[in-house]
């Protein structure tokens, strides 16, 4: 199937420690790395690897972190026909902590590279896709391209990550057909059950089914008629990285609902790759 990201690359700095320091302390990384990031072109990645045909639409800018990325995107086979590089731009930098004694990840996210544009996702032919699948970002800009994608007349199913709280973000849920929300931005919200959670956006994405990823509890599904199902998280042998185990459940949500799988079944799939994403460095799934 045809696949549609449209949303953020980063060039992800990462040194793994032993455990994570605390404040002003000096330690030294046990490792080093240095690989391309982000949530849509992660989950991209992993959806070219499970046979979907892939296109990015994204800004970068004209540095040599750009070409990293466009790099690593097209050894995967992923599209970037539709990528704005934005003249004397500096490519988004993600700079993470990564622990050995937990598996657990810390970002520090520098961006000042101006979003994607509506004037640029109009030039797209979406009729070629199946699937359209938006990182929910800067609300005025996203909310213009979900708009344009909703009223033009075509077949394919848009999705929708709110993964962090953004001022009126969940005004976009009501022109998606699937929405997925992370427990970073239920906590924000205050809601410490994802039932809740689904209740506060219901009234917004009527006919929506809504996910929520909640970490080591697993995760939630919500189907448009009101049934809620959940998932215990899939525990690896050894907990190795935690980095784009979200991104990869997303791709596994996307992968088992175009090929119109059971919903109960798209959950436990997409929870199992996620978790099997932390027993191993990297998006590589087997």
């Amino acid at each position: 199937m045809r696949v549609l990201a449209v949303g953020g690359a980063t060039l992800d700095i990462i040194n793994r420690v032993t455990a994570f320091p605390d404040e002003d302390d000096e330690l030294r990384a046990a490792a080093q790395r240095q690989c391309r990031g982000g949530n849509a072109t992660n989950t991209l990645v992993v959806l070219t690897q499970l046979g979907h045909h892939c296109s990015w639409a994204g800004t970068l800018g004209d540095d040599a972190a750009s070409r990293v990325i466009m790099s690593d995107l097209q050894q995967y086979g992923v599209d970037t026909e539709w990528v704005t590089i934005q003249p004397g731009g500096v490519t988004p930098t993600s700079h993470i902590i990564t622990s050995q004694a937990t598996g657990s990840r810390t970002i520090i996210h520098y961006r000042d590279l101006p979003e994607y544009r509506i004037e640029a996702f109009e030039k797209i032919d979406l009729n070629n896709y199946d699937w359209i699948h938006f990182e929910g970002r800067e609300v005025p800009a996203y909310e213009a391209m979900l708009r344009h994608a909703r009223l033009t007349p075509h077949s394919a199913t848009i999705s929708l990550e709110i993964e962090k709280p953004r001022e009126g973000i969940e005004r976009l849920a009501a022109m998606a057909d699937i929405v997925i929300l992370a427990k970073a931005y239920a906590s924000s919200q205050g809601f410490e059950r994802a039932q809740d959670l689904f209740d506060s956006i219901r009234s917004r994405a009527e006919s929506a089914m809504l996910f929520a990823t909640w970490g080591v509890e697993g995760a939630w599904l919500q189907t448009v008629a009101g049934d809620t199902l959940h998932v215990p998280a899939y525990h690896p042998p050894e907990v190795i990285d935690t980095l784009g185990a979200g991104d990869v459940f997303n791709a596994g949500v996307i992968d088992g609902l175009l090929a119109a799988s059971d919903p109960a079944a798209v959950l436990c799939n997409a929870v199992r790759l996620a978790g099997e994403k932390c027993g191993h460095r990297g998006l590589r799934i087997a």
